[in-house]
């Protein structure tokens, strides 16, 4: 599966992002998916991840009831819907699928910046 990453940009305290993340070479479907994080300086991070229906959600306490994850299997994306954005929220975003017993692997980023 490859994974591309958009929709990241530079936005003021309070404002909202939606990040994309298309898939391609292999559906979606069959796996966890979730959106990952890394700031300047520090490790990349978990921020949210949805089982391979959607039915379930689960977030990083510090995102939680801020941002929302969901997956679309039929046209092989996710996305992350990200309201009142923080300073601390900017970083590079990542997409990432879930393989058994493996872990996750990334895809390509996209760069959220919010200012102060």
């Amino acid at each position: 599966v490859q994974l591309q990453a958009s929709g990241g940009g530079l936005v003021q305290a309070g404002d909202s992002l939606r990040l994309s993340c298309a898939a391609s070479g292999s559906t979606i479907r069959h796996y966890v998916m979730g959106w990952f994080r890394q700031a300047p300086g520090k490790e990349r991070e978990f921020v949210a991840g949805t089982t391979r229906s959607g039915s379930t959600t689960y977030y990083a306490d510090s995102v939680k009831g801020r941002f929302t994850i969901s997956r679309d299997n039929a046209k092989n994306m996710v996305t992350l819907q990200m309201n009142s954005l923080k300073p601390e929220d900017t970083a590079v975003y990542y997409c990432a699928y879930r393989v058994f017993n493996t872990g996750y692997y990334w895809g390509k980023g996209t760069q959220v910046t919010v200012s102060s």
